[in-house]
């Protein structure tokens, strides 16, 4: 069987062409995205005010930056992608599985833009064809989908797929589209909000909902986790864009530039309109497609409308098809094509019926970024444990593409990965079961429920360090693992 495919294989040198602004030009698109706005106008719904919500954000950004930067020199050293990255932890074959648990999240994040997406063309053509909300329901009630908005989901999801089947180029001009208009669109939201609000006083001036510093500390910890799980997907597969880097110091220093500054900036739009939605209308709207509805111009709503269809449409190629599609390659790369995998995502992205996981902010943050982030954060200690603790930042990129190199381990997977992540996993699952309504709270632990709380850094830690005392105790027993006859020390360069 083969193990590379064009997609799969090193990117030459002389083809890795990303500079510094290349890379803060990539997080600043790629922040600049209706998910970013409701992550941030989410906290101000669960009771923070404008600076919490902002810090949260911040601080969530800057620990998630420190895995991106980590597993980032790995693609601009070697110029592999991310499932090629972690076949020198989990083994060639065992590669499939973390690269698994990575798309899965990706298709969430590919229906979750798409459901975005098609709700805007609903207000849309709702403004101009009003008939359209008020079709009869075809599905059942406790599927939360009603006609309307599903007809135009679908729509939405089939202009995504012809957009793969064209190929990725295609979407280029509009992410030049995106990155002119989007900041321009974001800025006027913010003038009508000060303006409307009669001042940024008022807005700024809006309390915390929380009745006490106990009821502050029990939303922040979650929620702090729920920012570093935003972009814990791309905290793993970030060598799928830093293997085109020019340089270690064009990765490091573009992230940085990029990635902290324009969450944050976008943040504070999304939490001052937010905000504002209060002074002005009375209640709290965190969804800003259900607040451009509001506005009384046709015209002006079309427009907003339109954009927000556009731009999501250039995130979800960029950010949500390019890596699972080369997940999905990697299961078979002979059989499976980029375009392939990237049908194979919009069908998942269907499956996991992302409009019940944006239906309300607590789903959003406590059921959707925490608990996908229990996942991920396992797959980030092991690599970063297995690169700079094990392999000293070594790799022998020929070996990890062969059956008979020192990264087959047992039959291609590295059972201690396995392990270390199923004990990293492990932890979690009673705060994930308790918050989705599974168990009940009677039946766990108090404290025991409280690590979901923390649910990205338990996993991290507990999976780095059990895999690191697992690696080195098969290095004192002399145990064989690389499928090579040989032992490689855990201090030797591999």
């Amino acid at each position: 069987m083969s193990y590379i495919n064009e997609d799969l294989a090193a990117v030459k040198p002389e083809n890795r062409k990303w500079g510094t602004w290349n890379f803060a030009a990539l997080w600043i698109s790629m922040s600049l995205c209706i998910p970013t706005y409701m992550l941030a106008s989410s906290l101000i719904n669960g009771g923070m005010n404008w600076w919490q919500a902002i810090l949260t954000i911040f601080l969530g950004n800057m620990v998630v930056l420190i895995p991106m930067v980590l597993n980032g020199h790995a693609g601009a050293r070697y110029g592999i992608p991310f499932p090629v990255f972690v076949r020198a932890s989990f083994g060639v074959r065992g590669a499939n599985l973390p690269a698994l648990c990575r798309a899965i999240v990706a298709c969430g994040w590919f229906g979750i833009q798409t459901w975005i997406g098609g709700f805007a063309l609903f207000q849309l053509i709702k403004i101009w064809v009003p008939e359209i909300a008020q079709m009869p329901r075809i599905f059942p009630p406790s599927f939360g989908l009603e006609t309307g908005p599903a007809i135009t989901f679908f729509a939405f999801w089939l202009l995504n797929m012809w957009i793969v089947h064209l190929g990725v180029e295609s979407i280029r001009k509009l992410l030049l589209f995106k990155a002119v208009f989007l900041p321009l669109a974001a800025l006027s939201l913010l003038y009508w909000a000060i303006h409307a609000a009669h001042g940024l006083g008022p807005i700024l001036a809006q309390p915390a909902k929380f009745k006490n510093s106990q009821e502050f500390w029990a939303y922040f910890f979650p929620a702090l986790t729920g920012m570093v799980g935003f972009w814990a997907t791309l905290s793993l597969n970030i060598p799928d864009f830093t293997r085109y880097a020019k340089s270690q110091r064009a990765q490091i220093l573009g992230q940085t530039l990029g990635l902290p500054t324009s969450m944050t900036l976008f943040a504070f739009i999304g939490v001052v309109v937010t905000s504002a939605t209060t002074i002005i209308f009375g209640s709290t709207l965190w969804d800003p497609v259900a607040l451009a509805g509001k506005f009384e111009s046709p015209l002006l709503v079309s427009f907003a409308m339109l954009a927000v269809a556009i731009s999501t449409l250039a995130t979800n190629i960029a950010a949500n098809i390019v890596s699972p599609a080369n997940d999905f390659s990697n299961l078979a790369p002979l059989k499976i094509s980029f375009k392939m995998g990237g049908y194979i995502t919009g069908v998942l992205g269907i499956l996991i019926l992302p409009w019940k996981l944006i239906a309300d902010p607590t789903g959003y943050i406590f059921t959707w970024l925490i608990a996908y982030s229990s996942l991920l954060g396992p797959i980030g200690g092991i690599m970063i444990v297995d690169y700079y603790m094990i392999r000293k930042q070594e790799l022998r990129v020929d070996e990890l593409y062969s059956a008979s190199g020192r990264y087959w381990y047992h039959h291609g997977i590295n059972w201690n990965a396995v392990i270390a992540l199923l004990t990293g996993i492990l932890p979690n699952v009673p705060g994930f079961l308790t918050t989705v309504g599974l168990l009940s709270n009677e039946h766990v632990w108090g404290w025991v429920n409280s690590l979901y709380h923390y649910a990205w850094f338990v996993g991290f830690f507990v999976s780095g360090l059990t895999y690191l005392l697992m690696m080195q105790k098969a290095e004192e027993l002399g145990i064989e693992l690389s499928g090579t006859g040989e032992f490689e020390s855990a201090g030797t360069s591999v």
